[in-house]
């Protein structure tokens, strides 16, 4: 210890106390097997060239409820740059269109894995007729750009 009191780095083996703490963090506060699968499962979807689309407009936060209406289609809309994804979810599947419309290949994602693997056609149009369980996301191949949109719930 120097005479102001702080502790001079020679003194300590920094990397064995990471692993004391490391080993003491494990046995008294251990992560959940679900919270480290998760967390796993996120890396492996990781995209580091993508853009994030921001979801703009949920139907079921921003629309005004009407009177009357049963089960009504969820609405979504993603934006990036210049590039908007919209997407109608109903529990038949999803179906959407890039604007401005130009072709693209899509896939549905909701695990480690790409799910559906679809393609929008030249006015930008997609359709899965399945919906994936639990938390959802796209990913959109246009020419050289990827663009991921926000995860959601269906």
């Amino acid at each position: 210890m120097t005479a102001e009191g702080a502790f001079d780095d020679e003194e300590f083996d920094l990397g064995s106390l990471e692993e004391e703490l490391r080993q003491a963090a494990a046995i008294l506060d251990p992560v959940p097997a679900e919270l480290r699968r998760s967390a796993v499962e996120a890396y492996a979807l990781h995209d580091l060239d993508a853009r994030i689309a921001e979801l703009t407009f949920d139907s079921l936060t921003d629309a005004i409820p009407v009177r009357g209406a049963g089960d009504v289609a969820r609405m979504l809309t993603f934006h990036t740059g210049d590039l908007t994804v919209d997407v109608e979810v109903t529990e038949d599947g999803l179906m959407g269109q890039l604007l401005p419309p130009q072709s693209a290949s899509i896939e549905v994602l909701h695990g480690p894995r790409a799910g559906a693997a679809l393609t929008a056609d030249a006015l930008g149009r997609f359709a899965c007729d399945t919906l994936p369980g639990g938390p959802f996301a796209l990913r959109l191949r246009t020419g050289a750009e990827v663009v991921v949109t926000e995860w959601l719930r269906a």
